[in-house]
């Protein structure tokens, strides 16, 4: 028996749960469990990503346990173990996964907020916009409240279904959590096939922090208390908004401000990242390089609601560590290898060519590893390695110019944790998984989501149906909405009997569960958009029925939304070279 096979595999979100406490658990017919499935080998040029960014033209990835066991080059023998083991062909390029360290994964079935109405100039302006309650809030509250016949949640489980298979369908491995609250108090996190960085189940992968409890979001002196104990990263809003070079007391800037505890003493260190950070000017990016934080940028939201994105050229030279994340459809790309597109093309046109290819791709692979202190297992494709990579279709040309222009057909597999989700037909036949059959582009494509250990609410929801529900709800919105509106019948009760655990959505400015998840620490003038007026505001608005119209469920894809790249070419805010510039990359 070999080290690999001796050693124990913590269970992640992306594994099978086979054992417990030392048990087996028996398993369904078909389903792939790498701790005891066979050893794998794929073959292709693959990029390692590693620190001397090493591409090997003709190479071979050796998996055993879900864990990379040796990146060789064809000719080379194979490990000791893998001498009968057949590679599989690729004929692709292959990559680490994709980290994805920004997204509010729980609004991605919305469409594009098109046209962006206005320009606005800070994140506590556009939620009070008559749209975003029409749009955005409302619908989501309907899908997070909306019961079935049984009191049961009736759209969760279709809801997170789909929109963790529109991350895997862009080549994403790994990111942001959906965020569930129960009536008693209590909350989790749906663990799904994609990683989650906020619930990890392993202890190598140290889970982020991207909500804080609110007594930590109120004050910068327990927020750094809270930051110096913490041994992963804290994701953190940071400073949305835009702030000219002269307007050093921008409402945007303030929220940066407010982390100074003291003259010279920051709220600030390497395990703080600053999601954003778009108001922040150059002075702020020293004080964040010099405490070792990070920032992740989101380029595309940034500049569909404010027309400016960071100043990342400055972050750059300050040697701040950049991420990357899509944020969300309504004001956002679908998925981060769009958001990749939209990087590269400012980086061309605002930054002259500031970022290469390889920094950025760099951004969703090493970079954001190392921003969630996760190096040591994710982020290159190294022995010892979990084994999540993105293969693409090619595998001659510059190979990080060729993943930012690659289109979501172009995407031959997805793999996390040694185990195949999602990709061409015959490479996922070769790895196993049968699974469920879609077309993207027109292109024949498969997805395994069967996982053992995923909630039962979403475990029996097949991407087909979790489409099909969600289309219907979204149709149904003013009706929905009227039976959410109708008086509930109080039934009595025994005084005893327990109260049952409804879980619900926890939603961006809709519902308070004690959790802040865009935590803004207090500053002196005008009030700030999660103040008890805005609360105030919500009550007293109109009934949602009144004011919700059917919308349509936003397509997992680019390639298979027509209308996608035309409402980016219209967008009034985003520069354009960018928003003509995108549809040239699809």
């Amino acid at each position: 028996m070999s080290s690999l096979e001796r050693r124990w595999y913590p269970l992640t979100a992306a594994e099978p749960r086979s054992r417990r406490g030392g048990a087996r658990v028996v398993r369904k017919k078909g389903a792939v469990d790498p701790l005891t499935g066979p050893r794998l080998a794929l073959a292709g040029r693959v990029v390692t990503m590693d620190d001397a960014f090493t591409v090997k033209t003709r190479a071979i990835v050796y998996i055993d346990h879900g864990i990379i066991v040796a990146v060789q080059d064809r000719m080379q023998p194979a490990p000791a173990g893998f001498e009968d083991v057949v590679p599989v062909e690729t004929r692709g390029t292959i990559f680490p996964g994709l980290i994805e360290l920004h997204n509010h994964l729980s609004y991605n079935a919305l469409p594009l907020w098109s046209p962006v109405p206005k320009l606005f100039q800070h994140r506590g302006q556009w939620p009070d916009h008559p749209d975003y309650r029409k749009l955005i809030s409302g619908p989501m509250r309907v899908v997070g409240e909306y019961r079935d016949a049984h009191g049961k949640p009736a759209l969760l489980g279709p809801l997170v279904r789909y929109v963790e298979c529109k991350c895997l369908l862009g080549g994403v491995t790994t990111s942001q959590g959906i965020m569930l609250s129960s009536n008693a108090g209590v909350q989790r996190f749906y663990r799904g096939i994609v990683r989650n960085v906020e619930r990890t189940d392993d202890p190598d992968l140290s889970e982020a922090l991207g909500r804080i409890a609110d007594v930590d979001a109120k004050d910068a002196r327990a927020f750094l208390a809270r930051l110096k104990k913490e041994d992963s990263c804290l994701l953190l809003h940071l400073s949305e908004g835009v702030t000219r070079s002269d307007q050093v007391d921008s409402i945007a800037r303030r929220h940066f401000l407010a982390l100074e505890v003291a003259p010279d003493e920051w709220a600030i260190n390497d395990r703080f990242a600053g999601i954003h950070s778009a108001g922040l000017l150059p002075e702020d990016f020293d004080v964040l390089a010099q405490r070792g934080g990070s920032i992740v940028w989101s380029p595309l939201s940034n500049l569909l609601l404010y027309g400016d994105t960071a100043r990342v050229d400055v972050a750059k030279r300050a040697g701040v560590r950049i991420g990357l994340g899509s944020d969300w459809s309504p004001s956002g790309s679908k998925n981060l290898l769009g958001e990749l597109k939209v990087a590269w093309l400012y980086s061309q046109h605002a930054l002259g060519g500031l970022f290469s290819a390889r920094e950025l791709v760099s951004m969703v692979t090493r970079e954001a590893a190392a921003i969630l202190k996760w190096q040591a297992s994710l982020g290159t494709l190294d022995a010892g390695k979990r084994a999540d990579l993105v293969v693409i279709d090619g595998s001659t040309g510059d190979p990080y110019e060729a993943l930012i222009k690659a289109k979501e057909t172009s995407i031959r597999l997805v793999m996390i944790n040694g185990i195949a989700r999602y990709g061409m037909p015959g490479l996922m036949n070769a790895f196993g998984p049968v699974g469920e059959s879609i077309r993207v582009g027109g292109r024949l494509r498969r997805l395994f989501l069967e996982h053992e250990s995923a909630d039962p609410d979403v475990a029996s929801v097949s991407l087909r149906t979790a489409r099909t529900v969600l289309r219907k709800a979204f149709r149904d919105l003013p009706k929905l909405a009227r039976e959410l509106e109708k008086p509930k019948k109080l039934e009595r009760a025994a005084l005893d009997a327990p109260r049952p655990v409804i879980w619900s959505l926890a939603l961006e400015e809709i519902q308070d569960t004690g959790i802040e998840q865009r935590p803004r620490l207090p500053f002196n003038g005008p009030r700030d958009f999660t103040g008890p007026d805005h609360a105030a505001v919500r009550a007293a608005a109109s009934p949602l029925s009144t004011i919700l119209q059917p919308i349509t469920l936003d397509p997992l894809t680019v390639a298979d939304d027509q209308g996608f790249l035309a409402e980016i070419a219209k967008q009034p805010n985003v520069p354009e070279p960018v928003r003509i510039g995108l549809a040239q990359l699809y």
